[in-house]
């Protein structure tokens, strides 16, 4: 089993900035990537962004040049710096990691992000 706990969720005003962390223990040894998803009332989970080990990173289209996500292995922890920040970006952000055997999916249990207007 892995635990994914999550921080750093809040309200902001538009154009603000809030960071995420991602905080990962467990069978650390069955993941590799790990991510963001958020979710906004009355729509689907998307996808936000991804990281692996090595570094390689994924951004979903609506967040480029805005979010940052980054990862510190040492401590088994991924962030997500999200800058500029829209009313449209309000959501659940949850954390995500998938086991390297493709057989789980490990969810945080999602922080609160509110851009005000």
């Amino acid at each position: 089993q892995v635990q994914l706990v999550e921080s750093g969720g809040g309200l902001v005003q538009a154009g603000g900035s809030l960071r995420l962390s991602c905080a990962a223990s467990g069978l650390i040894f069955s993941i590799n990537a790990m991510g963001w998803y958020r979710q906004a009332p009355g729509k689907q989970r998307e996808l936000v962004a991804t990281i692996t080990k090595g570094g390689s990173i994924t951004y979903a289209e609506f967040v480029k040049g805005r979010f940052t996500i980054s990862r510190d292995n040492a401590i088994n922890t991924v962030y997500l710096q999200m800058n500029s920040l829209k009313p449209e970006d309000t959501a659940v952000y949850y954390c995500h990691a998938p086991s390297i055997s493709g057989t789980r999916d490990y969810w945080g249990q999602g922080t609160q992000v509110t851009v005000s207007s």
